[in-house]
């Protein structure tokens, strides 16, 4: 695995992490960094070496481990770089119908054996490979937020895929010191079937008046031993973002209970979708 090119589609929040992870790691030679939008590269590149530096602070790596992760990235709005990447991963906004479009280029693009691996947090993987001729190695390789800190990494077998992808995806994230945990292709996963609602729920207890968002967290802090509240959690996750995982929930599973709450639904039409935006549950 010494001489791997890593490859990520998408330079947002979790495509600068995953790239961040993989910089580190001796077992990647290369991390090409796509992004169609150069200024968003731009930020990808001012946020990779900040988390760096902090990371530096704590002395959890040193002095040269910033300089060779930041001369080992590679940035690029050419797709087409990609073609001699043994693993590339998707990491671009939570759409089916954009993620189905760049897994088509992919499959006439990459090296037969590439892994083709998503970072979606709900949509099937199964749906994302049904009309690719290479399939079975598209994967689930579902990161948390903020990638440099958290372990998991949420790994999804899709109908197709390999035993063999597996094995290599599974393989590949332990490298970047992270723990993979298998789970079946089902809307949501694991993580956001049960994250989710949870936090849909914690918006209906605040639309009605039942506490705060400030008690609300406090609560669920205190009382349950969450590092973070649920409310909080979703303005780290984007509003946006956890409003768009329960529309695949209720789609997926055709029961009303993933109805999605109306406060949330209201806050992105406001565009307060939290950290990102500056103002959600909480003002940034």
């Amino acid at each position: 695995m010494q001489d791997n090119y890593i490859g990520i589609i998408g330079a947002g929040t979790m495509g600068n992490g995953i790239a961040h992870a993989f910089s580190l790691s001796s077992t990647s030679k290369k991390v090409l960094l796509i992004d169609l939008n150069e200024k968003i590269l731009e930020q990808a590149y001012n946020n990779i070496k900040k988390n760096l530096h902090r990371q530096f602070s704590k002395q959890l790596i040193s002095g040269d481990d910033i300089d060779v992760a930041l001369k080992k990235i590679e940035w690029s709005q050419d797709i087409s770089k990609l073609k001699n990447c043994n693993l590339i991963i998707e990491a671009v906004k939570e759409d089916v119908l954009i993620k189905k479009n760049i897994f088509q280029q992919l499959d006439s693009l990459c090296l037969s054996d590439a892994i083709i691996a998503t970072n979606t947090s709900s949509i099937s993987i199964s749906e994302l490979s049904a009309e690719l001729v290479h399939k079975k190695n598209v994967i689930g390789m579902h990161f948390m937020n903020p990638v440099p800190i958290m372990k998991l990494v949420e790994i999804i077998k899709g109908k197709h895929t390999s035993n063999s992808i597996l094995k290599r995806t599974l393989k590949y994230v332990s490298s970047i010191n992270k723990i993979p945990v298998e789970c079946n292709d089902s809307p949501g996963f694991v993580s956001n079937r049960i994250l989710m609602p949870m936090i849909n729920e914690a918006a209906y207890a605040c639309m009605e008046g039942v506490s705060t968002a400030e008690s609300i967290d406090k609560i669920m802090k205190l009382g349950m031993g969450h590092p973070m509240g649920p409310l909080k959690l979703a303005d780290l996750i984007g509003i946006d973002v956890c409003v768009s995982i329960m529309g695949v929930l209720l789609e997926g599973f055709n029961n009303s209970k993933y109805k999605v709450c109306p406060l949330l639904v209201n806050m992105v039409k406001e565009n307060k979708l939290g950290v990102k935006s500056g103002q959600g549950f909480y003002k940034y």
